[in-house]
């Protein structure tokens, strides 16, 4: 391909496997996140469901984990890897600190989204007599929908960044792609190509999510 030793069906699977990667992890990240970034709102000092015990257990372990590197994580939860799927190496055993490592930064993401409603909407949720589930429900998660679209954009963009590191372990994806044919076998068109494909898909869910963020918005 363009005078270098990659192949059009190497570079699709690379292709495929990124974004494998990054549909698992973020589903599942998505899954466990979410729920704790609402519990860190529900359950601070002047939220609707304050429980100190909760938040102050939360927000250190949340802090631990967005302050390890993603290297660094991929390299120390090798025993936990090995456990989940039997082995450390490849496309699906990335998945594991792919989502370790995504998880609490969209809790965090969605704290902020969440912290940013109006407090007179939640005042008057509590007027009309709604419960913490119903408040959660019907009136805190529509009106910051707009900017947690924004928050899990901004997560799809860290997660194939970070897919990219894992390839430097054996992770598959394009990451894998550029270090054994672009840095290990000195082809700069491969690292060219690869870099061009992760800075269009960047830019497509940059764009797609500020579209349908607006879209929220005015409806």
């Amino acid at each position: 391909m363009f005078g270098s030793s990659l192949d059009s069906s190497q570079l699709y699977d690379a292709i495929y496997q990124t974004l494998y990667m990054v549909t698992v992890s973020l589903v599942i990240g998505a899954l466990i996140g979410i729920p704790l970034g609402i519990l860190l709102v529900i359950t601070r000092k002047n939220g609707i469901w304050p429980n100190a015990f909760i938040y102050h257990v939360l927000n250190p372990v949340i802090n631990i984990f967005r302050s390890v590197p993603f290297i660094i994580l991929l390299i120390a939860i090798v025993p936990f890897t090995k456990m989940i799927v039997g082995t450390s190496i490849g496309t699906s055993a990335a998945i594991v600190p792919l989502t370790v490592y995504v998880a609490p930064y969209i809790a965090r993401l969605v704290e902020n989204s969440l912290l940013e409603v109006n407090s007179g909407v939640i005042e008057a949720a509590h007027s009309m007599g709604a419960s913490p589930f119903q408040i959660i429900r019907h009136f805190l998660l529509p009106e910051a929908l707009g900017s947690l679209i924004l928050a899990l954009t901004t997560s799809i963009i860290g997660l194939i960044g970070a897919t990219a590191m894992a390839g430097a372990v054996g992770g598959g994806g394009i990451g894998d792609l550029a270090l054994a044919y672009g840095y290990q076998r000195f082809d700069t068109i491969v690292i060219v190509i690869t870099v061009v494909i992760l800075v269009i898909m960047v830019q497509l869910i940059q764009s797609l999510g500020n579209v349908l963020s607006k879209i929220v918005r005015r409806s």
